[in-house]
């Protein structure tokens, strides 16, 4: 059983964090497989490793740097998690949400976060960015929610709503966003297994017939402790393969996703850029 980490814990790794900076974030962002170089426009930048930070997981897979990247991007105060910790890495859920929670404790009010992962809509094509409309958290429903154990009210409620995860307003603004740079964005559900192997071509006839259009080993966890603590979400997908869904099809690798994400990179740092520029006049 998950064992929450508690308030405490939360504000000691906020406070390190805040001492080491002097513009306090209102955007967190996430960034996926291969996706991590956006960090590298940030104005200012403060870097913090994880192993650092108190209670903080250290990433352990190949194209999650794991480190805090803090500083303006686009006017927009923002901290940048340059990678991210996964439960197939053998953590907890709690752990890979902590710094969710260290966001909220740092006044964090949007979370943009992003992954790589596996075309199932036939449409979709490898390098197609999907803005994600809802999830599926296939984990959650088996027992691994990230909310599972005592829950802090100061924080969020016991039994949150989730039939808004993905905040309209900011997928409004990712359309918009969008439209203006002429970038083609998918919209549709994304499906979180634990991996991390990858799918059988059974696993992914399933996952399409039960409605999603992506699948990865992401995501869902951050969202629903975001979404659980009052801060709103958005969350892009860049398609890095299209899933093979008969058997003898060619295989799927690490390596491949992260050549997708040079790809995708070129596509999703204007994106995400523009989306700040807009968001900036709300947030303050």
């Amino acid at each position: 059983m998950d064992v929450q980490l508690s308030r405490s814990e939360i504000r000691e790794a906020a406070d390190f964090i805040a001492r080491r900076i002097t513009l306090h974030p209102r955007v967190g962002l996430v960034l996926g497989s291969g996706l991590a170089s956006l960090a590298a426009r940030i104005v200012q930048p403060t870097t913090i490793p994880y192993p650092d930070i108190p209670h903080f997981a250290p990433c352990t897979v190949e194209g999650h740097v794991g480190e805090l990247v803090l500083g303006s991007l686009q006017g927009c105060p923002v901290l940048i998690m340059r990678g991210r910790p996964h439960h197939y890495e053998g953590y907890s859920m709690a752990q890979v949400t902590f710094p969710v929670r260290v966001m909220w404790a740092l006044g964090v009010k949007v979370l943009l976060v992003t992954n790589a992962a596996g075309g199932l809509n036939p449409s979709f094509r490898a390098g197609d960015l999907m803005l994600i409309t809802d999830h599926i958290g296939l984990p959650n429903m088996v027992g691994l929610n990230p909310l599972r154990g005592p829950n802090d009210p100061e924080i969020g409620p016991r039994f949150p709503d989730m039939s808004q995860v993905y905040d309209p307003r900011l997928r409004e603004l990712a359309s918009e966003a969008a439209a203006a740079l002429g970038i083609a964005l998918r919209q549709g559900v994304y499906v979180m297994l634990s991996g991390p192997s990858f799918e059988t071509p059974a696993d992914l006839r399933f996952l399409r017939a039960i409605g999603a259009d992506a699948v990865g080993m992401s995501t869902v966890p951050e969202t629903t402790v975001a979404h659980h603590a009052g801060i709103r979400v958005l969350g892009i997908s860049g398609i890095s393969n299209v899933a093979q869904m008969e058997p003898g099809g060619a295989k799927v690798t690490h390596e491949e996703v992260l050549e997708a994400g040079k790809i995708l990179v070129s596509k999703l740092e204007p994106l995400i850029e523009d989306i700040l520029r807009r968001l900036q006049p709300e947030i303050g």
